[in-house]
Formats: C-alpha cells, sequence, structure tokens
C-alpha cells in the first residue's frame, strides 16, 4: 500500500524546477524524511548533500499543492497510478542505473515490472528479413519466461511486443509521451492487448506530454535500464537503437546484435556494433540466453563487467555537424574535465537529457568517460 503523503510530496518534489536528479536522489535515500520533507526547516533541508540555499528555499517556498492534487486525481481519473521510486513495484533493475526516473505513470499489472527480461529494438521501418528476425528471436525469448520491453513505436518495437502476447508473457512498453497521450496512436490497440494480458505500458513524462522528439532518447535509458539485455535486431548508424546500445553498454547491461548483409544498410548498425565488440552476434535465441544470469552454468566463465570496445579515430569537435547542447558542452569540457550532474546545473538541463548527449558524442570519439561520470574531451 502506497504511503498517500509521500506520493503526494514525490509529485511535488518532481514538478519543482532545478532540483535535478542527483539532489532528488539525495532526497529520496532518506526515506524517513520525505512524509515531512516540506516540513523540514531550513538547517534541516541544508544538511542534505547537494540541496543548497537555492534549493532549500524553492523547497521551503512550495506552494503548487493544487496542482499536485490535480495530478492525482486526473492520474485516477485515467486509469493510471504512479510508481515512485520508494515502491515495492519500481523495478530493481532500473534503481541501479545512474539517473532512474523519480516516478513514472503505469496502466497495467505492476508485478511485472520487476520480472526479468530483454530489451528488443529496431527501425520503425524494418525489412523483410528484420521483421522475421524480431519476431522469431521476441517470441522464443517471451517462450521461455522472459519478459520483452520495448518502446511501442512501429516496426520492430510493435513486432516484439505482439510476438510476446502470441506467447502469453508478459511485455512493457515505454513511452516517449505522457501515459494519457499514447504515441504512435495507431498503436493503441497494442498497448490495450498488453495492459489487458498482465503487461504494462509505462511513461516518465507527466500528463498530458506531447511526443517530442527529444523525450524519445531519453525514454530509452529505461527501456534499457529496465532490462538484463538489449537486442539490436535491425537499425542504422544512426537512430534511438544504436543511442539504446549505447546506453545499455553505459548501464553494464548484455547487448546482442542480428548480423545483417552487407548490402541491407537497414542493418548496418548491428553489424557495426558487433566488429567494435559492443555486441554479441546473434544466431538463435541460445546466443542471448547463455549469456543471461538464470540460463547460466555454474561452470561458465565469469563475465567481464565491461566490454572491450574499439575506438574510432576521434575527431576534433568543430569537425562535425553538432546540436547546439551538444556544442555547449564541448566548449565547457574544453576548459576542463567536468562531472555530469555540474554540467547539467551549468547546463540547465536534466542529467537524462544530458546523458544521452556525452554518449552521443563518446560514441563520436569526442569525448571520453571516467568513473564517477566525469567527461573529458579526448
Amino acid at each position: 500500500m502506497q504511503n498517500k503523503q509521500i506520493l503526494r510530496n514525490l509529485v511535488a518534489l518532481s514538478i519543482i524546477p532545478g532540483l535535478g536528479a542527483r539532489r532528488l536522489r539525495n532526497l529520496v535515500h532518506k526515506k524517513e524524511q520525505l512524509e515531512k520533507v516540506f516540513n523540514l526547516s531550513k538547517s534541516q533541508l541544508r544538511s542534505f548533500e547537494g540541496i543548497g540555499e537555492a534549493s532549500t528555499l524553492s523547497i521551503l517556498s512550495f506552494d503548487r499543492w493544487e496542482e499536485v492534487d490535480t495530478i492525482l486525481s486526473d492520474t485516477e481519473n485515467i486509469g493510471s497510478e504512479i510508481v515512485t521510486i520508494t515502491d515495492t513495484y519500481y523495478p530493481e533493475l532500473l534503481k541501479q542505473i545512474y539517473d532512474p526516473p523519480l516516478l513514472f505513470w503505469m496502466k497495467g499489472n505492476p508485478e511485472v515490472l520487476n520480472t526479468s527480461g530483454v530489451a528488443v529494438i529496431g527501425t520503425r521501418n524494418p525489412t523483410p528479413y528484420g521483421k522475421k528476425q524480431a519476431h522469431k528471436l521476441s517470441y522464443d525469448l517471451a517462450s521461455k519466461g522472459l519478459t520483452i520491453f520495448s518502446g511501442l513505436a512501429y516496426g520492430i518495437d510493435a513486432i516484439a511486443h505482439k510476438a510476446a502476447l502470441e506467447a502469453n508473457s508478459g511485455t512493457v512498453a515505454v513511452l516517449g509521451s505522457g501515459i494519457d497521450n499514447l504515441y504512435p496512436k495507431r498503436n493503441a490497440s497494442i498497448a490495450n492487448e498488453i495492459i489487458k494480458n498482465n503487461g504494462a505500458v509505462i511513461s516518465e513524462f507527466p500528463l498530458g506530454t506531447n511526443p517530442d522528439a527529444g523525450n524519445f532518447p531519453i525514454r530509452n535509458r529505461i527501456v534499457s535500464g529496465m532490462s538484463l539485455g538489449v537486442l539490436i535486431v535491425e537499425s542504422g548508424i544512426q537512430g534511438g537503437s544504436m543511442i539504446t546500445a549505447e546506453l545499455g553498454l553505459d548501464q553494464n547491461r548484455e547487448v546482442f546484435a542480428v548480423p545483417h548483409s552487407l548490402e541491407n544498410v537497414a542493418g548496418s548498425g548491428g553489424n557495426y556494433l558487433i566488429k567494435r565488440g559492443a555486441a554479441k552476434l546473434v544466431q538463435t535465441v541460445d546466443d542471448i540466453l547463455e549469456e543471461l544470469p538464470m540460463y547460466s552454468q555454474p561452470d561458465d566463465k565469469e563475465k567481464e563487467i565491461s566490454q572491450v570496445q574499439e575506438q574510432e579515430p576521434s575527431k576534433g569537435w568543430r569537425d562535425l555537424e553538432l546540436n547546439d547542447l551538444s556544442k555547449k558542452v564541448c566548449e565547457l569540457l574544453e576548459h576542463k574535465p567536468a562531472q555530469i550532474d555540474d554540467l547539467g546545473d551549468e547546463l540547465g538541463v536534466s542529467t537524462s537529457q544530458l546523458l544521452v548527449c556525452l554518449l552521443q558524442l563518446e560514441m563520436q570519439g569526442v569525448v571520453s568517460q571516467k568513473a564517477g561520470k566525469i567527461f573529458s574531451i579526448e
């Protein structure tokens, strides 16, 4: 049973601008304080690591309780519920990533959130070969009792969800829009089937959020974060699937890829990951199963925590076509290495958005990452 006051307080904290993931984590870490966080004194709030003067004043002056109660009532009215990081049903694997969402909206069966599974992702425009492999591998994984995690997008995502449903297994769809603004709308029937068949549809984005392009790379960290491994069925060199693969590697997840013909540009991303040693080549479902803990044999060789990746020759960041955020990041890192939370504070962007940006720069050979999420220019 959720503690209603803690839920109300967490929703309130989530809508205070500028708190950021690190500060919220520090507040949530002391669960016994959550029930009375808005009644704490200035000195008590300042005792939390990372909670400075500005954050303290934001909490002490918070007066948007009517908005909080509207969020809670609207959530209930659409048949959804909010799962917070303090709840029993919050996925344990997701808690292990660097920037887990403080809370997310869910429709469906909360018990499926903590089941063992694999993320299956790929292009929105698959070839017949890609469709066949996505269906077969997803169905075989689901038949082994594994949950399929994906993003409900057209193409590979939708095929993976449908295959899990055919196998009478659980599947979880992670949205890049508000849970009340399902996207793509043409896949609403799949979402309904997922919910009806003991799966779940979830979103960390507030109610009413539109499916803006920038939301999808951010949501991809949840797709990989909930999973034991990430399977790339078909993807080009650029795109969301490659971002998810990099996020998976950053989260110490297993990454798998289906090989493609050299003439198939749609599959060049998977081939690239295999070539780098960043993904294991998959021909059958057994290639995936033997890497997962529940199927590993006791005498199996202990797996390395990190994967060896062949680095591409580095380029100067000014020689690349970068978006505005990437340019600002590079300009700051040129002066000195910086920790991701400090970068986020300086740039005024969320850790989740910044992590996607930094991992893309890392893929391009522009930045390198050290322990503690410290990044520097190569």
